[in-house]
């Protein structure tokens, strides 16, 4: 279905409709950063968590109601964060046009704090997807479990994330948006 060329920092890995693995089962990634040497990490943008930021970051002292998701089955004991601010957070690494990775943690603490990063700026999440080099390639060539698309920032920071899904698939045209409308659960009575 999707070609492997494709795969780079900036896309997006669609779960085909049929996977049957649950952690990834009508997932939408976002590919943060993609090497054949080295591998692949992502962030699964459609499972929120309901998580309070003050409980994750010590010395947080605003209310707002961050957005933090599961980010993937690797390392639940870490925290990552996607966000639009560029340059206003040094040390953030460009993932697509509107999207940033990471950047200087104390920083954003200070920034979150004095109310200059909203939940409009930011997403949080527990954990990440990664794929060692080849195992993501393997899964797109052998099992065909995933449909690669360009990461919109609108998946990150204004798509609802029962509506993500679909949307990727819709966004992509054609076949894909037939296949996003197979429901979830078959029935066939």
């Amino acid at each position: 279905m999707s070609n492997i060329k494709e795969l780079n920092a900036g896309k997006i890995l669609i779960a085909e409709p049929f996977m049957t693995e649950p952690t990834f089962s009508r997932t939408v990634i976002g590919i943060c950063d993609y090497s054949e040497k080295e591998g692949t990490v992502g962030f699964i943008l459609n499972r929120p968590m309901k998580v309070d930021l003050k409980e994750l970051i010590p010395g947080i002292k605003v209310d707002t109601d961050y957005h933090i998701g599961y980010g993937g089955p690797v390392g639940n004991d870490t925290l990552h964060y996607i966000h639009n601010l560029g340059d206003l957070l040094e040390e953030s690494q460009f993932v697509s046009r509107g999207v940033y990775w990471s950047g200087n943690y104390e920083k954003l603490k200070v920034l979150i704090n004095s109310g200059l990063v909203t939940s409009e700026n930011i997403r949080f999440y527990i954990g990440y997807s990664g794929w060692s080099p080849g195992q993501l390639e393997s899964e797109m060539t052998e099992s065909k479990t995933w449909v690669v698309s360009d990461l919109d920032p609108n998946y990150v920071f204004k798509t609802r994330y029962s509506k993500m899904w679909q949307q990727a698939l819709d966004h992509k045209g054609d076949t894909y948006s037939v296949i996003a409308q197979i429901p979830k659960t078959q029935s066939f009575n």
